[in-house]
């Protein structure tokens, strides 16, 4: 009898045990976003430590927690390398339970990682990488590309350049993905347009030197020359072609991927009548003045189109996780989808099929020293460019998953 009461106590306890164990296990984990940027490099300005307080502030906007435990946030450089950017969103998504990887400072880490995003069926969103790829032939059903690409860019200040006369191109690019994805698809733009593009010259990425390439630029007796770079190689090639009277000499530079950081680097003097095109600018109108105001608080500047970016792209994720009632990847997607996209960052966003984040371009002209008149207050806007003339029909992108 003892025996049997025995058993009858084992057995109690063990059914106690098992239908606690799963009570425990289905506790939900904290939602968890990853940051891979550039936090030491070419591209810092432009992402980089902003990147990480834009995310920052939209968790804080959001109200902090997910699921009734915080958000969490985890960061690292993958040094722009894409097998090093592989590895660590490997890493993230297998082993540290991360939902969201954001970010990615290069469409060569961008690509990498997206190979991992599919991998693990977990979402990414790209905010600094620019190549027209990561929604066309290399698209992804789990890559969404939020704030320009290539395509965009070279549509709106390409086109803008050609009309007023500069029909003859000279390339100085960056010798990996991005920089060749620029100069095809500027390149492609002039000459619809009839104009010629007379060569190029590859430079390393991060390189400190552009003489070379600039009298190679120079030779070619074009009337632009195209600047196929990004961030600390941009300024630098500006910098030397003004040293070289490049300028002066009757060429003009056309900057096709630039930031407000590198016109506060190079100062007005230098940028000076540039034209170029972001996403965001932080004195287009109030809701992007207070946005401007609260991150120039915390990082004492202005933010870059990337930053802002990477703040809307969180912010709509979160909102979209919240909606979807769950972190599984494709029913947090689709409220992504079908959710317009109103922020800080654009008043007219949406997310295509193919992971392209469709809005409004910005056509600007860097002001005079004159001009200017208060710090960081640098553009004239020449135009908005709707989203569906700046970026890519859906149709043309050769994305497999369009049908």
């Amino acid at each position: 009898m003892n025996i049997a009461k025995k058993l009858a106590t084992f057995a109690a306890i063990g059914l106690t045990t098992a239908l606690a164990g799963p009570a425990t296990a289905q506790q939900p984990a904290p939602l968890k976003i990853g940051l891979l940027g550039d936090f030491s490099s070419v591209y810092a300005d432009i992402g980089g430590p902003g990147n990480v307080e834009a995310t920052k502030m939209a968790i804080e906007e959001f109200g902090g927690t997910m699921f009734g435990k915080p958000i969490e946030l985890i960061t690292a450089d993958p040094q722009n390398k894409a097998d090093v950017a592989a590895s660590l969103a490997r890493k993230w998504y297998e082993n540290e339970a991360v939902d969201m990887i954001i970010d990615m400072p290069t469409s060569a880490t961008a690509l990498a990682g997206m190979e991992m995003s599919k991998q693990f069926e977990k979402i990414m969103i790209v905010t600094d990488a620019a190549s027209s790829d990561i929604t066309g032939k290399s698209c992804s059903p789990y890559t969404a590309h939020w704030t320009y690409d290539t395509y965009a860019n070279a549509h709106t200040v390409g086109s803008a350049i050609v009309k007023n006369g500069g029909d003859s191109w000279f390339f100085i690019t960056a010798d990996y993905l991005f920089g060749h994805s620029i100069e095809r698809d500027t390149g492609d733009v002039v000459r619809a347009a009839g104009g010629k593009v007379l060569g190029s010259a590859r430079a390393p990425l991060n390189n400190a030197d552009f003489s070379s390439f600039l009298l190679q630029a120079q030779a070619s007796k074009a009337k632009i020359i195209g600047l196929a770079n990004g961030g600390a190689d941009t300024i630098n090639t500006i910098k030397q072609a003004s040293e070289f009277g490049i300028v002066a000499g009757g060429q003009n530079l056309a900057g096709i991927v630039m930031f407000i950081s590198d016109i506060h680097s190079l100062g007005l003097k230098l940028a000076q009548g540039l034209i170029i095109t972001e996403a965001y600018y932080w004195d287009l109108n109030d809701r992007t003045r207070a946005f401007g105001k609260r991150f120039f608080e915390r990082m004492k500047r202005m933010p870059t189109m990337n930053q802002a970016a990477t703040y809307s792209a969180t912010l709509h994720y979160l909102n979209a996780v919240k909606a979807a009632g769950t972190r599984d990847t494709k029913p947090v997607l689709e409220k992504m989808r079908s959710t317009p996209v109103r922020d800080a960052f654009t008043d007219n966003g949406f997310l295509r099929e193919d992971g392209r984040m469709v809005h409004s371009m910005f056509l600007l002209e860097v002001k005079k020293p004159e001009e200017s008149k208060a710090p960081w207050d640098y553009y004239k806007v020449l135009a908005e460019v709707p989203g569906d003339q700046a970026f890519r029909p859906m149709k043309d992108g050769g994305c497999p998953l369009v049908k």
